[in-house]
């Protein structure tokens, strides 16, 4: 008699992207499960794209906000206080009037995501949501998770990598080259094709790497002051802003 072993190694499309987990221990059915629900919950409700979505409706009609889910107003003054803290580099407010929460609903996913194998008892893992990373423990080696950041002018080849530990679980990479110009920009267009930032947690590393992908070299600069992160930053003209523990 064959009898199937639960996966180490999970993946599924949400969000526009494809979103990888993998665990040192086989990952049962009902966590499996619970994982895709973490994004899947989300994406219904945050989803722009979805028709049927609450933001989606309040894409349509912004005055909805004050009558918005908790879920949906706890999302939004978060985002607004983001952009706060950034200058205003990372927005939650299209140019065309839009509220577009989507900077950080993915990085909450993927934090529920790690909840939902922390509370089924799975210390080493790794997920990946389009390339943004959050680690727990190590491999099943004994070795850091290891990033490995995409050249942006040569998307089939590394440019650096990133080997994490405590303090840094985290690694979020915002870039024009696979997506287009899609962050509204404070500064030149050609200030910065690729940031790359390492944290503590994945919303600071997603957030801060999309402002800084906006708001250019001022916005690195502040928010390096801010926050414990390490970045590494690709401008147009081929110059590297990075910190020590990156190498390009």
């Amino acid at each position: 008699m064959t009898v199937a072993l639960a996966p180490t190694r999970l993946v599924f499309e949400s969000m526009g992207t494809v979103v990888t987990a993998v665990s040192t221990v086989p990952i049962g059915t009902s966590t499996v499960d619970a994982i895709e629900e973490a994004f899947r919950d989300l994406d219904e409700r945050f989803s722009l794209y979805r028709h049927d979505s609450e933001a989606s409706a309040i894409g349509r009609d912004r005055s909805l906000i004050r009558s918005a889910s908790e879920p949906y107003r706890d999302m939004y003054w978060d985002a607004v206080a983001w952009l706060a803290a950034t200058g205003g580099a990372f927005t939650p407010h299209r140019p065309d009037g839009v509220v577009d929460l989507s900077g950080v609903v993915k990085a909450r996913a993927i934090e529920a995501a790690g909840d939902v194998l922390v509370a089924d008892g799975h210390l080493d893992w790794c997920l990946n949501a389009g390339g943004d990373v959050l680690v727990s423990g190590t491999q099943a080696s004994g070795e850091p998770w290891t990033v490995g950041i995409v050249d942006p002018d040569d998307r089939a080849r590394l440019w650096t990598q990133f080997d994490t530990h405590p303090g840094r679980m985290a690694v979020a990479t915002s870039g024009v080259q696979e997506r287009g110009e899609h962050v509204w920009r404070m500064v030149c267009a050609t200030t910065f094709n690729q940031v790359t930032v390492a944290a503590a947690d994945i919303e600071t590393a997603d957030v801060l790497a999309t402002a800084i992908l906006g708001g250019g070299i001022a916005t690195l600069q502040l928010v390096q002051k801010a926050y414990d992160i390490d970045v590494i930053a690709l401008a147009g003209d081929g110059t590297v802003w990075a910190s020590p523990v990156f190498t390009a």
